[in-house]
């Protein structure tokens, strides 16, 4: 198992992320109240510090590989993954990513809720760089494969959290992009939505799709993923057999 951010890097990728870290200030100011921090602000008194939400990540992601990142609240995990989905630019480091990407980070995020769900297979196809004309052929099949079909024409706001989500994984996974970004959706929703997206990820894998995936849910990193990493406070602490950094984790936490 190699511990740190020391993976080998190679061209055939769909994704590598070199020594990559993200900081934001964060204030060592105390609150007393709004008055005296709008003063202290004025007259410079309040001082920062940087904190690390990643440090130094490094991994890469090969076509038909499944790698999961696994650790506590707060590691690193879905900030990690908004990197490689340039949602947010790394302090320093690179992150370069060859073909297409399917980000499923935050479930309905770029949805409308004042459309129905027709129209958000639109939209959210569009975003995710498909064009309209495909995207109105695909309506039938996507709501029929998230169990929607009765509700494609009402309201999103109208949608429970669980169906939603259904919805945006089924918009997601509906062709096979080069690059699957997955973060908690396989441990969102119904036993039998879960099943279902498990399902589709082994088939997507077996069509060649390099899937980066963050879960709480340690039985489907065993079954899912040829190699795991774990983030603890941005700092890559293990990448490499599943079991290992399980085990490792598992560890760690009970410590």
């Amino acid at each position: 198992m190699a511990k740190g951010s020391g993976e080998n890097m190679t061209t055939e990728s769909v994704l590598s992320v070199s020594d990559v870290h993200l900081a934001y200030r964060r204030s060592r100011h105390r609150i007393t109240s709004l008055k005296q921090t709008a003063i202290d602000t004025v007259k410079r008194r309040i001082e920062f510090e940087k904190f690390y939400a990643l440090n130094g990540v490094s991994m890469q992601v090969n076509a038909g590989e499944t790698v999961a990142v696994i650790g506590k609240n707060g590691a690193g995990k879905s900030t990690l993954m908004k990197v490689v989905a340039r949602i947010l630019p790394p302090t320093s480091g690179r992150v370069v990513v060859r073909g297409s990407v399917a980000p499923m980070i935050e479930l309905g995020a770029g949805f409308n809720p004042e459309l129905t769900g027709a129209e958000n297979v639109l939209l959210y196809g569009t975003l995710l760089g498909r064009t309209p004309q495909v995207m109105k052929t695909r309506i039938e099949a996507i709501a029929d494969w998230a169990g929607l079909h009765d509700f494609m024409d009402v309201p999103l706001r109208t949608y429970s959290s669980g169906m939603i989500g259904r919805l945006a994984f089924s918009i997601a996974t509906d062709t096979t992009p080069d690059l699957l970004l997955i973060d908690e959706v396989l441990s969102t929703g119904d036993q039998d939505f879960q099943e279902k997206s498990s399902a589709r990820m082994k088939t997507l894998l077996n069509s060649g799709a390099a899937v980066l995936l963050v879960t709480h849910n340690l039985a489907v990193v065993k079954d899912l993923a040829s190699r795991a990493i774990y983030l603890d406070r941005g700092i890559q602490k293990a990448s490499g057999d599943p079991e290992e950094v399980i085990a490792q984790y598992l560890a760690e936490m009970h410590n």
